[in-house]
Formats: structure tokens, C-alpha cells, sequence
């Protein structure tokens, strides 16, 4: 479906892509991840440009007439209905629908009939509606124009515009930085069943493992393709990095051997050419690389000294909005605790930002009580802070204004190199850091207060997988209450033992766990009823069948569909062959001492194998299947 062969790419002097190759075939589900920085979303520019103008150099290649779809960027705000935005946006559809409205031949116009007849065009408008409530919209939001939604919203129907025209080849670029956990749970869904290749650039490490067939990586300028989800790449890397490790203790035993013979016996005649011999070895001999592990600078939230007896704080008959007329949540009745660990879970739009706010004092109550002591100090972390950062101002000159007056600049270093930022980043403005470097100044900088409550809203959109998980480790080891809204189950689960619920103008402890709330989400109708339920039919009683005339069609059935069996089987076969060999491969891949000649050769029959395997496994489904038709079993 996509090859990528040789593929080298610099931006100025500094090089993405050297000689990256890839080769992604129809139906995969690609993971394509990499730490910020590396070229993830600059792969996915090449490849639509690729698409869009075909390269020169062929570096770039797709099978003959695949579509490509993405998010190219947020809808644009007018008076056109969100509905008829996303309907739109399957163009053959939409060419041949105004194209019937104006065609007089009856014979095109037959023609124009029948090819809408072929791709389904009478069931779009249901199609398009089903994906547009899953990620969020109501039955209601369906007909009002796209200017009425903000930003967010418009990007989420750009996002239903692509998943509703069902590409060939289909890129999303962290999509879920765009959704509420609930959306991101009918996303996972939507693409696990997805018919076609989906390449999928996210940090959110559950999303990764759930969906993936395969994990494209970006690493040391190369693309490597390894099967399965997220955890299966690192568990193949680890094992990868244990045999190279290996292999280099080895080469460097073997070359301080070699060296110890030579600096030995080069002065003696008798031994000159066994020295000779030995260098022109050490001379031949290739370098094993172990490739460096860039570090992940952890989080560090530090606790005040001074500890406050429980309830740290509490909000009573609360009611929380912005005004009158605004009212978003009523009889809000919460209890904050040292150490609670709390997820707020709700659909975007209920409330969680509000009650988060309220909370922090960012926002006034409209009645009732927040109650807690006058030296408890909250940290607060959300998305729009972002927007706070001085521009023009350095790291340095931030992390100055949140130090005492007559703190030495070096030590204003320190702390800044302790947040994370290297000696050239802390005279960086902030206009030029990356997202995930804001988050980690923002998130430092309120560290800094030593709060008794860290309340962070959405702080993993800008950061990489492993910056997550560094997050997770400082989150656990804190000793205050954490608050915490988020689209990252991953960060949820790893964090979080309860869980609040805002919905219906309400804020409540929810019973169950994450799981369960998203066993919920999933289950229940996100965009509300559809209408009034159809009445039942009338049972009626299934006729009396004539057992053994039954098993005498059941038997001429499988005998007629026996060549079907036989190649099932055959397949099935094959499949169990091929996986017993990769399985082999695995293992003596990660034997110490092997050359490098050989471990490109193993790589390349695993390759084979793999191959093999997903042929196999394709030609067995298509083959049960067709018998579990022919005999009645399906």
C-alpha cells in the first residue's frame, strides 16, 4: 500500500531521515512513534506531499490509485451545517450528488445513480451522523453551522470528515489531543474496525497498544517496522539493545586480545607476522554501535513541610458557573483528602474545567461553601496557561520571578537546569519552546510553590510517550492530593484510585473504576435518542425441523465444501509454520556473540517469515470463512 525506500531528508544542516525504509502493506494499523523532535509529524508532510506530487527521487510510493486522507486543519467557521461539512468531505460522493441535481442525459444520470448506488451514497448521511456523535456532537449540534462550535469542536469535525470518507490510507496526527476520554474510547474503537491502513502518530500509549498491528520507529535517523502495539516494540528494543550490548563486550574483549598480541610481539622478528596478521584484523574488525539512550529529565513535585490535617478541602452546596444564567453545576457536595488521587471523568463540555477552576480559586463560587485552610497552597496546571508565558522572556527570566529577589544567578541556573532545560535552552524565549518544553517550564515553575493540591488539566497533550511515563513516576511519589483531568487512560490508570463524575450538572464520586466508566461510555448512546424505540414484534414459534433431514443437508454441505476446508487447513498450516520460525529467530537473535552479517541475515528471514505468516493467516480467514458460509455455520 506505502513503500518507502531510501528516503533521506535534512531540514538546513540538520538531517531527519538517512536511507529510511519502510514497506507498509493494506489493512495495517501503523503506530508511528518516535521522542518529539524526531520527524514523526515531518514523515507524514512527506508522505501527503508525496501523494500530492509525486517525488522525483520515487522515495515515496503508493500502490495505483490508493486515496490518502488526513486533517489538514480545523473547519472553517461559517454558515454551512457541521452534518453537511462532514458529508462533504467524501468527495466522489459529493461530486456525483450535485452532478445528478444538474445532469439531463438519462443515460449519465443512470450511470451517475449507479456509481452512488456502489459506494453506499444513500446510508452517508447516517454514517457520517454515527461518527460525529461518537466523537462528541449531539443529535442537535448536527444541523447548526460550523461558526457556532469553537476551534476544538471544528477541529473534531475535521477529524469526522476524514474517519467518515474512509481513505486507503488514512494519517491522524495525535488526534486525541482534540477529544474527552470518551471521545478517545470510540476513536480506539473505530479504528481497531477500521477497513483500511491507518497510520497513527500519538503519545498515548494505551491508544498505541490497543489499535497497532504494527510500530513504525523512528530512531538514529532510520525507520524500523517491528509487529504488534507499543509495549511489543519496547520489549523487541530492549532485547535488541541487551544482544548489542552483549556483542560489544565481546568485540571489545576480542580487540584488547588482538591489541595485547601486537603491542606485545611487534618488535620481534619471530612475530612480525603474526602481528601483521593481527592488525590488518583489528583494521577489519566493525564497530558494534550501541545506540545512546537519550534521558528523560524526571518530574519532581515536592511536597510542603508543613502537613495539614485532613480535609485539606471541601466544597458544600456549591454552585459553580459564571454568572447568573451560566450555572453549570449545582449542589456540588466534595471532600479533598492528603494523598487522594482523583480523576475527574465527564464529556467535554459538562463541566470539569469548571469545577477544577472553582476548586483553585480561579473562579468564584455562585453559593454555597468552599471550605479549607488559609495556608493550603494549590498548584494548578491547564492547557491555557500556556498563553500566560511572558514572550520575550527567557526560561531564565521566568524561573527568576519565582525565586526570591536576591537569589544568585547561579543558582537560578541550577533550578533551571533541574526543570529540565540545558545550559543553551534556559536563554531561549519562550516563543521558541516546543510545546512539551512549556508544559515542563509551567509544570516546574508551579512545583516550585511546594503545593499542598496539584490540579492539572489536560498536561499530556504536548508530551512525548516517555515524558508521560516520567510524569506518572513524579505524580506517585508525590505527598500531597492530585487532581487530574485527562484524555490518557494510561496516565489515568497509572495514577488515579478514584474517580469524579461531572455530568448532568452534577459533580459526584463515581463507584466503579476506570474500566467500568468506559465499559459505560462505550455502551451508552452518545448523542442522545434517536428517536422513539420500534415496538417489538411478536414472537413466533420457530418450526418443527426434521433432525435427521437436517444432518443429511449438514453433511452434503461440508462434503461440497470440503476443497474449502482443505485449504483452511493447508493455510493454517502454513501460518503455525511461520511462527514457529519467527519465534526461532527471536530467539537466537538475542544470543550473545552474534555477527553482525548474521543478525541482518536473521532480520531479513524474519522479515520473510512475517510476511509468510500475515499471507497465510489471510488466505485461512478467507477460506473459514467461505466454508462456515457454504456449510451453514457461520
Amino acid at each position: 500500500m506505502l513503500t518507502i525506500s531510501d528516503l533521506d531528508f535534512a531540514f538546513g544542516t540538520r538531517t531527519l531521515f538517512e536511507g529510511a525504509s519502510a514497506q507498509i502493506s493494506k489493512g495495517w494499523k501503523v503506530g508511528l512513534v518516535g521522542r518529539n523532535g524526531t520527524g514523526k509529524s515531518t514523515l507524514l508532510g512527506l508522505i501527503r506531499e508525496a501523494y500530492q506530487t509525486p517525488a522525483k527521487d520515487n522515495a515515496i510510493r503508493f500502490n495505483e490509485g490508493a486515496t490518502l486522507g488526513w486533517v489538514a486543519q480545523e473547519v472553517a467557521a461559517t454558515d454551512q451545517a457541521i452534518l453537511d461539512v462532514v458529508l462533504e468531505a467524501d468527495q466522489e460522493r459529493h461530486a456525483l450528488m450535485v452532478q445528478s441535481e444538474t445532469e439531463t442525459d438519462p443515460d449519465k444520470i443512470g450511470e451517475i445513480h449507479a456509481r452512488l448506488l456502489d459506494i453506499d451514497a444513500w446510508s452517508a448521511e447516517a454514517r457520517a451522523s454515527e461518527v460525529l456523535m461518537g466523537l462528541g456532537f449531539t443529535n442537535d449540534d448536527l444541523a447548526r453551522p460550523t461558526k457556532e462550535f469553537s476551534g476544538g469542536w471544528r477541529m473534531r469535525a475535521a477529524i469526522a470528515g476524514v474517519l467518515f470518507s474512509q481513505p486507503d490510507v488514512l494519517l491522524l496526527d495525535e488526534p486525541t489531543n482534540y477529544l474527552d476520554l470518551e471521545g478517545a474510547a470510540w476513536l480506539e474503537g473505530y479504528l481497531k474496525a477500521y477497513p483500511n491502513t491507518v497510520i497513527l502518530v500519538s503519545h498515548d500509549r494505551e491508544l498505541l497498544n490497543s489499535v497497532s498491528t504494527h510500530t513504525l520507529a523512528l530512531e538514529q535517523k532510520q525507520l524500523i517496522l517491528s509487529n504488534g502495539g507499543y509495549d511489543a516494540y519496547l520489549e523487541l528494543r530492549a532485547a535488541k539493545m541487551a544482544q548489542l550490548e552483549a556483542q560489544k563486550k565481546k568485540q571489545d574483549a576480542d580487540r584488547a586480545h588482538l591489541q595485547s598480541f601486537v603491542d606485545r610481539f611487534r618488535a620481534k622478528a619471530s612475530k612480525a607476522r603474526q602481528a601483521q596478521s593481527r592488525i590488518k584484523m583489528l583494521e577489519r574488525m566493525q564497530s558494534v554501535t550501541v545506540p545512546i539512550q537519550e534521558r528523560t529529565v524526571p518530574f519532581v513535585f515536592k511536597a510542603p513541610e508543613e502537613q495539614l490535617a485532613p480535609p485539606l478541602l471541601e466544597l458544600r452546596n456549591a454552585e459553580l458557573g459564571y454568572g447568573e444564567g451560566a450555572r453549570i453545576l449545582s449542589d456540588v457536595n466534595l471532600r479533598l483528602d492528603p494523598e487522594d488521587r482523583i480523576a475527574i471523568v465527564g464529556t467535554n463540555g459538562q463541566g470539569k474545567t469548571t469545577l477544577v477552576k472553582s476548586i483553585a480559586q480561579r473562579l468564584s463560587l455562585m453559593g454555597g461553601e468552599r471550605i479549607a485552610p488559609g495556608s493550603i497552597r494549590i498548584g494548578y496546571f491547564s492547557q491555557d496557561q500556556m498563553d500566560e508565558l511572558s514572550p520575550g522572556d527567557t526560561v531564565m527570566d521566568h524561573v527568576r520571578q519565582a525565586l526570591p529577589k536576591d537569589t544568585p544567578p547561579a543558582k537560578v541556573r541550577a533550578k533551571s537546569a533541574q526543570l529540565g532545560f540545558s545550559v543553551e535552552k534556559v536563554e531561549t524565549k519562550v516563543e521558541k519552546l516546543s510545546g512539551g518544553e512549556k508544559v515542563r517550564l509551567l509544570m516546574g515553575l508551579m512545583a516550585m510553590t511546594e503545593p499542598h493540591i496539584l490540579i492539572l488539566d489536560e498536561p499530556t497533550s504536548h508530551l512525548d510517550i516517555d515524558s508521560r511515563e516520567a510524569l506518572i513516576y513524579a505524580l506517585n511519589d508525590y505527598q500531597g492530593a492530585v487532581l487530574l483531568i485527562t484524555h490518557d487512560v494510561y496516565l489515568a490508570e497509572g495514577t488515579a484510585d478514584e474517580l469524579w463524575l461531572v455530568k448532568d450538572g452534577e459533580a459526584k464520586p463515581y463507584a466503579g473504576d476506570l474500566n467500568d466508566y468506559r465499559q459505560l461510555v462505550m455502551s451508552a448512546d452518545r448523542g442522545g435518542s434517536k428517536g422513539p424505540a420500534k415496538k417489538s414484534e411478536p414472537v413466533v414459534p420457530a418450526p418443527k425441523v426434521d433432525k435427521a433431514e437436517a444432518r443429511q443437508r449438514a453433511a452434503e454441505a461440508r462434503k461440497a465444501a470440503a476443497p474449502l476446508k482443505k485449504k483452511a487447513d493447508a493455510a493454517e498450516k502454513r501460518l503455525e509454520q511461520a511462527n514457529r520460525r519467527i519465534a526461532a529467530l527471536d530467539d537466537e537473535m538475542v544470543l550473545p556473540g552474534l555477527s553482525s552479517e548474521r543478525m541482518q541475515a536473521l532480520m531479513k528471514e524474519r522479515a520473510e517469515q512475517v510476511e509468510k505468516a500475515e499471507l497465510a493467516e489471510m488466505e485461512w480467514l478467507e477460506a473459514s470463512e467461505a466454508y462456515e458460509v457454504a456449510t451453514g455455520e457461520a
